[in-house]
């Protein structure tokens, strides 16, 4: 077989180029993306100004499920249908990928923090509650200062999801990663590992000595309420500082393993994760509705915290249940 021509090469890329792109609905903006590359370099390969290098071919060949004979050949006209079962993994792109590792590097310190503000959140009506001021002024100032704390939170929470929502795929989807993306993602997750085992003995010691100050108070100040609740607010300032290291060292980490699809973001996981999320979701909703209603109900904040204390034992515990049930589903 004669070698092509290099404008013979031009002549039937580009037209199965354009054609390629349009069939499979991107923009040459969101085909440059794919490929990690500038939408001017798609424009010229459409307009036959240059042709892209061996990798570029490959690349194309992987994301339009076609043969790199078909995009080079001209002897090879037919468009090949798309069958639905044969549609080609999303390939996620070196830009892609470091996007979304600084998106989450950066949402991390934002949603420990909100974790925090809901910890500490009753802290001033604990205070308030033992001082000399009036009950139900007390109430209300304290009151005003947690639903504060929380909404805040919450602004914190929905403001880092709504950053967060164009990776959602990478929860629920299978896709590819090029080699030079996996490289990448590897070294940054060495280069952090000692950050994340020094973070989670932080977050570990720090919810254990959070026991003491509300037994040094409990020994000490048994007699002064004051005092009693100050005990209280150390250990809830200690517990969130803890809780706060572990989310923040988790989410950087957890986002290493959606990349790489390892752990629980593993191909042969991410269909049981897809019922487990949102279970979840409803077990802190319904810890968190029995924490403050027990509170309120008993006023008895002192020991109410523990609740969020055995949540915690309990839920991974919970977790693997639902895992080997959805196993079973599945």
């Amino acid at each position: 077989m004669s070698m092509m021509k290099k404008g013979d090469l031009k002549v039937t890329f580009t037209k199965k180029l354009m054609q390629l792109r349009k069939q499979n609905g991107y923009s040459q903006e969101e085909l440059a993306q794919k490929l990690d590359i500038t939408r001017q370099s798609i424009s010229k390969w459409e307009s036959g100004q240059s042709v892209p290098d061996l990798k570029r071919i490959i690349q194309l060949s992987k994301l339009f499920n076609v043969s790199t004979d078909y995009l080079l050949k001209d002897n090879i006209e037919t468009v090949p249908s798309i069958d639905a079962t044969t549609i080609p993994l999303r390939q996620i792109s070196m830009s892609e990928a470091t996007t979304f590792l600084d998106i989450k590097t950066a949402t991390s310190k934002a949603i420990a923090f909100g974790i925090f503000l809901c910890i500490i959140a009753p802290i001033c009506l604990l205070i308030l509650s033992a001082s000399s001021l009036p009950e139900n002024t007390a109430t209300t100032v304290g009151l005003v200062v947690l639903l504060l704390l929380v909404a805040l939170a919450v602004a914190i929470f929905i403001a880092s999801g709504h950053q967060s929502e164009p990776f959602t795929y990478l929860d629920k989807e299978n896709f590819e990663t090029y080699a030079d993306v996996r490289k990448m993602v590897t070294v940054r997750r060495a280069q952090y590992k000692n950050t994340y085992t020094k973070n989670n003995i932080i977050g570990s010691c720090s919810c254990i000595l959070a026991a003491l100050p509300i037994i040094i108070g409990s020994i000490s100040f048994g007699d002064n309420d004051l005092l009693l609740m100050l005990t209280l607010a150390a250990t809830l300032v200690l517990a969130g500082i803890g809780t706060g290291f572990f989310i923040h060292t988790g989410i950087i980490w957890v986002s290493f393993e959606k990349l790489l699809q390892t752990g629980d973001y593993s191909k042969s996981n991410k269909d049981r994760r897809s019922i487990i999320a949102p279970l979840s979701m409803v077990y802190w909703l319904v810890i968190t509705a029995i924490y403050l209603g027990y509170s309120f109900a008993t006023n008895n904040w002192y020991y109410s915290w523990l609740i969020w204390l055995m949540a915690v034992l309990l839920y991974p515990a919970i977790i693997n249940l639902l895992f080997a049930l959805s196993k079973k589903l599945h």
